[in-house]
Order: structure tokens, then sequence, then C-alpha cells
């Protein structure tokens, strides 16, 4: 991870310009100059991570990703204002890079010095096999893990890709209009990604535990762990989505106060990307229960044909005039669904003990329809008493309210569900839950 970490930050390094052009976007090249480096932190990190985690440990993982996005936040933020100041506006988006950069080599330190802190414990008492034995059994499954687990990033990078170029080459938009154009899209792409950060620790937990599971030959238990996490993504992901989807003008007006017609433009993005969130986070989860279960070429497949439908669809939609940019949030649908649809049919036919797909998204759905329906309704009554900005933040708390009694009135929520979760006893007694 080391050499392919410095060999990639070279390259961000010195060939700045060459990979925006890629991207079909000049004004990035300084950007990507700055963000290279993360790259050999993030690199080194991961395996740190990925050793911690493996040992059942989650506590410098969970510590390592706050410290990294209080340095994102707070360097990057100081440095914007900073170049802000001195008038130097073409550099402010290298400057809000920087913390990115500057927050993997805080995480970075923070787990060398968890490290040190085992370095004393006492070694394991197993012969590992030799080093070449090694590196071939994580080169065999570690590649298509990190295609799978990489697969909304590579999805995001392509959709740039072929966005940018197909909007100048094309529908024959210029550099600039091409990238404001892009920009109300990224927009909605912010709160795109937010959900399935929830999402990721879950498939990292699935590993260990399904190998554990597996190797003591309790296979009840390790189907219990895909089972699990299916239903939590679930519940998590699907009135996320809907949430996102059905409020995506009021959110986005909330956030944004100062770009109106920016965040207007981007309601239309976020609608669609909003119910494409809930297949990235089922995608997420179905990846890790495949791969705990030593099917990873799988998800690489799933991937693939994803990618293909993306390419075809952003042609078709994105180069038509009509609809143009508006095309990208429909093809990312589109292409999301796929893949999870993908995902389940394999986990029906590799994966013992998974839940019944219709006990386990019924309810979900009826419920999360619901809870659509009454953030909508609210948001309605409540904007003609309340600042229109200010309504949308009641609308989200009545929706919410809405959905967890829902939950457990009908039965969505067990007493399993939550004795697994920290003070899990004692909220299942408080909800009473069976």
């Amino acid at each position: 991870l080391a050499v392919i970490g410095l060999v990639c930050s070279a390259v961000m390094c010195l060939f700045p310009q060459v990979l925006s052009g890629l991207l079909h976007d000049s004004l990035a090249a300084p950007a990507i100059r700055v963000l290279g480096p993360a790259v050999l932190f993030v690199c080194l990190t991961s395996a740190v991570r990925g050793y911690t985690q493996g040992l059942g440990d989650m506590t410098p993982t969970a510590v390592s990703q706050m410290t990294e996005s209080a340095g994102k936040l707070v360097i990057g933020l100081a440095l914007c204002l900073l170049l802000l100041r001195r008038g130097a506006d073409s550099s402010l988006c290298a400057g809000a890079i920087a913390g990115v950069t500057a927050g993997s080599l805080l995480s970075l330190t923070v787990l060398a010095a968890f490290l040190l802190r085992r370095r004393e414990r006492i070694a394991a008492s197993d012969r590992p096999p030799a080093r070449s034995g090694v590196l071939r059994e994580l080169l065999t499954a570690g590649i298509p893990i990190t295609l799978g687990a990489a697969g909304m990033s590579l999805i995001t990078l392509l959709d740039q890709a072929l966005v940018m170029s197909t909007l100048q080459n094309t529908l024959g938009y210029t550099e600039a209009a091409a990238t404001a154009l892009y920009g109300e899209y990224t927009f909605g792409m912010t709160l795109f990604v937010l959900p399935p950060s929830f999402i990721y620790p879950v498939t990292v937990s699935l590993v260990p535990d399904i190998a554990d599971a597996l190797a003591r030959g309790d296979r009840a238990a390790a189907g219990r762990s895909p089972a699990a996490a299916l239903k939590l993504t679930t519940l998590v992901a699907l009135p996320a989505g809907a949430g996102l989807s059905v409020l995506a003008g009021p959110i986005l007006h909330l956030l944004y106060p100062a770009v109106p017609d920016t965040a207007e433009a981007a309601a239309y993005h976020l609608t669609f990307l909003g119910l494409a969130c809930i297949f990235v986070c089922l995608m997420v989860a179905t990846n890790g229960v495949l791969q705990a279960y030593g099917k990873e070429y799988i998800p690489v497949f799933t991937l693939l044909c994803g990618g293909v439908l993306k390419i075809v669809t952003n042609y078709l939609m994105v180069g038509d005039p009509v609809t143009n940019v508006r095309g990208a949030p429909v093809s990312t649908l589109y292409c999301y669904a796929l893949i999870v649809v993908l995902n389940l049919i394999a986990i029906a036919r590799c994966v013992p003990g998974r839940p019944g797909y219709f006990h386990l998204f019924a309810k979900p759905l009826l419920i999360t329809a619901v809870m659509a329906l009454a953030a909508r309704s609210s948001y309605g009554v409540l904007v003609r008493c309340l600042p229109e900005r200010w309504a949308v933040l009641p609308a989200i708390l009545i929706a919410a309210v809405v959905y967890g009694v829902l939950a457990l009135a009908l039965g969505a929520v067990t007493r399993a569900d939550v004795v697994g979760l920290p003070k899990g006893e004692k909220i299942a007694e408080i909800l009473r839950l069976r």
C-alpha cells in the first residue's frame, strides 16, 4: 500500500494538468496537486485501520476518522479565509482541498500512536506462512474487494468525466459553462454521499465477524450478521433517501442561502439523487455481505454492469439538448439500482440464512411512504406560518417522529435489532420491545 500510495501521489503532484485534462476541467489542476500527498497518507491509514478492525477493535478507526474530519474542516476553512482575505480567489479551491491532505496526515499520526501502544503487547502464537504466500493471498482477495469498496468513488469519477465531456464535445458548451452546470449537479452530490457514510462502518465489521463465525463452523451466526446488516441498512437508507428526495428544494435553500438560484437548480438533481442514495447504501451493504462470504469478484462484476449502464444512459440523456445535465442524476439512479438488484440476486444464491426479501423490505417501504407524505405535507403547512428556509427543520422532525412511531408500532424494529447497540437492553426496555 505504501508503494501504491507513493506512485499515485507522485502522479498527482507531477502531472495535475494531464489529470485535469482527462476530467475536462483544467481549473482543477491546482487542487489535484495539493491533494496528491493525501493518497499516500490514506493508503497507510487504511492498512492500519484494517489491522485494528481485523482484531475487532473499532476505536482507532473511529478516533482517527473524527480527527481527520476535524482537520479537514478547521484547516480547510482557515486556509480558505486566509486566501480570501489576501485576494487569492483562484487558489481558494486548492486551499479548501489542502484541508483534506492535512486531515489525512493527522489521522495517520493518531493511528501511529495506537500502533506504538500495541507494540508492547504479547506477540501472537501462530506461525504465519511465507511472506510471498501472504502477499499473493492479499492481492487475490484484496484487489477485487478494493474495487468493490471503491465502487461509489469510481462511478462518481466516471460520471464527472463523462458529463463534462458530453456537455463540451456533444452539446458545444464552453468549459466554464459546463463547469457551472456540473456545479449545480454537485450541490446535490454533497448530500447524496452523506447517508452511505453511516453504512460503511456496518460493512467494515461484517468481514471479520462472518469470517470468525465461519471459522468456528457456526453457520447460524454467520447468517445472522448479513441479515442484521441488511435490515439496519434498509431502516436507515429508506427514510434518509426519501427525505432528501421529497424535501430537496427546502433542504438546499436552508444550506445554501447565499446562492438561491443555484440551490433551486440543484433541487431537481437531489430529487433523483435522494432515491439513488438508497441504492448506494444497499450496494455498500450487499458488497460487504458478498465479500465476507468470499464472493469478492461478484461486486466487481456488478460494478462493471452498473458502469456500462451509466455510460450508455449518460450518453443518451446528457447528450440530449432537452435534458443535458439533468440526465446525470437519472442515469446515476439507474446505475446503482442495477448494481443492487444484481447483488441481491447473488446473495439469494450464495448466502445461507439470508432474510426473505419481502419480509426485509415490505414494512420499511410502507413506513417510508407514509413518512415521505408526512414530511411533504407538514412542510406545506408550516411554510404558511414560518419563513420558507426554517419550515424544513420542523418538517424533518415531524417526519422522523412519524417514522419512529410507525417502525415500533408495526414491528419493523424488534428487540433483537436494538440489544446489539450501546445501552441496547435499556433502550429495548424503555421502548417495551419484544
